[in-house]
């Protein structure tokens, strides 16, 4: 048994915070990821760095907001859509891991650059096995936009099977490469599900069909991806039980923003859906488990976003961490101790294309219970009050005007430190 803990953090893509049965969601069973919340720790007020997928993986991967490293808005494969490049000097958790002899792991979408320099392998991954794009068009092909962005390292590769099934399976195979060293590691499982296409197999439909006779067929199909990853999952918890390492692991389980509502997905109470800077599209499911460090059954409303976890597993793994970072570690929160974070501010933003937003920001920030947002770059701010409406119904912009102005403030100051990205430099 190694001293220092193993790591497992899990990433779903467009995981909305009321898919998940221990959040009451409807049509869906979620065992294996509430065998992670009621074996630890669930966050109730955990959020994504943005309402889309790179820049929230950026800000995992770097404990920074998006926007300093080169990605306030989403990489993809087509250059003249994609809005980010991910910084050459941006520090990465693997990579710091690593000088505490980690063995790292990626397995899944990494969706932060096709770049060489930005392949996972040189970013501090010493193993890769996944997707490098930014979605799948087909989950048993792998295709987008008929280019294959399937790797195993540095070698292109063609498995058979859907990519859920192929992510799990590779995530066991790797657990199980581990036992008996002496080495620890650190896996990051990242699904692709359940984003678009909404695509489980078969077998998966019909059973929550006949479960849920109810239900709609999208939200049919919507909840059985759903359950179809949680199934992988809870084949990844069983093989660390399985090699006597689950105690010694940190689990983590969370989501890179919101659910997509127009294909079946919830977010619960909340307000807005992915793409959005309501709480719909931001606050995410959050779990985590360590049964020698961190109690059963717990909940925690404590603050917190994906950036976080880069200096809570640094502080797990006994890693020093010598530059600057926005992120916080949450590990007392964790263990159940009392944290105090309300001295800092929530900054969320995302940059986009197309007619709706010509290259603009929609940007957001917290300040305890205030929010401030700009849902799109062509309509006035909103200013909520999360202790007194949290599902954002009463606009409070025109009531509160010192409020307003005070927390514009602090929006002007956190656009002002993105500075240049490094993709506009080039």
């Amino acid at each position: 048994m190694v001293s220092l803990p193993n790591i497992v953090l899990i990433l779903a893509d467009d995981h909305g915070y009321g898919d998940v049965s221990v959040h009451d969601g409807p049509h869906i069973q979620t065992p294996h990821i509430d065998r992670i919340a009621e074996g630890g720790v669930r966050l109730t007020q955990f959020y994504a760095n943005s309402s889309v997928c790179s820049p929230s993986r950026a800000s995992l991967m770097t404990g920074r907001y998006p926007d300093r490293v080169g990605v306030p808005g989403v990489i993809r494969t087509h250059p003249e859509n994609s809005w980010g490049y991910f910084s050459p000097s941006a520090v990465t958790l693997p990579s710091l891991l690593k000088q505490n002899e980690y063995h790292t792991s990626l397995i899944g979408k990494w969706h932060l650059g096709l770049e060489a320099e930005n392949h996972p392998c040189r970013r501090g991954f010493d193993h890769f096995h996944g997707f490098l794009g930014d979605m799948m068009d087909d989950y048993y092909t792998h295709l987008r936009h008929n280019q294959n962005y399937m790797r195993k390292n540095l070698e292109n590769i063609d498995p058979r099977g859907h990519a859920t099934d192929l992510f799990s399976d590779w995530a066991v195979e790797f657990i199980q490469s581990q036992y008996h060293t002496s080495q620890p590691f650190f896996l990051y499982l990242a699904y692709n599900a359940p984003h678009t296409p909404i695509q489980p197999p078969a077998d998966w439909i019909e059973r929550v069909r006949k479960r849920e006779p109810e239900a709609s067929e999208e939200r049919v199909r919507y909840s059985a991806l759903v359950e179809h990853m949680d199934s992988g999952i809870g084949r990844v918890l069983d093989i660390l039980e399985k090699t006597d390492q689950l105690s010694n692991t940190l689990v983590i389980y969370t989501s890179d923003n919101g659910g997509q509502l127009n294909v079946g997905a919830t977010n619960g109470i909340l307000r807005g859906a992915k793409g959005q800077m309501y709480e719909g599209g931001i606050r995410v499911p959050a779990c985590a488990m360590w049964s020698s460090q961190i109690d059963s059954g717990k909940v925690t409303t404590q603050l917190a976003m994906l950036m976080d976890l880069f200096p809570t597993i640094c502080q797990v793994a006994d890693v020093e961490i010598g530059h600057h970072i926005e992120g916080k570690s949450i590990f007392p929160t964790l263990r159940g101790e009392r944290q105090d974070l309300s001295e800092r501010n929530l900054y969320w933003v995302r940059k986009e294309g197309g007619q709706a937003f010509l290259g603009l920001n929609q940007h957001s920030v917290r300040q305890g219970n205030i929010k401030l947002l700009h849902n799109s770059p062509f309509e006035p701010l909103e200013l909520y009050d999360l202790s007194a409406d949290p599902q954002e119904s009463h606009n409070i912009v025109h009531t509160e005007p010192d409020l307003f102005r005070q927390m514009s403030d602090i929006l002007q100051s956190e656009i002002q430190h993105s500075g240049t990205a490094v993709w506009q430099a080039k």
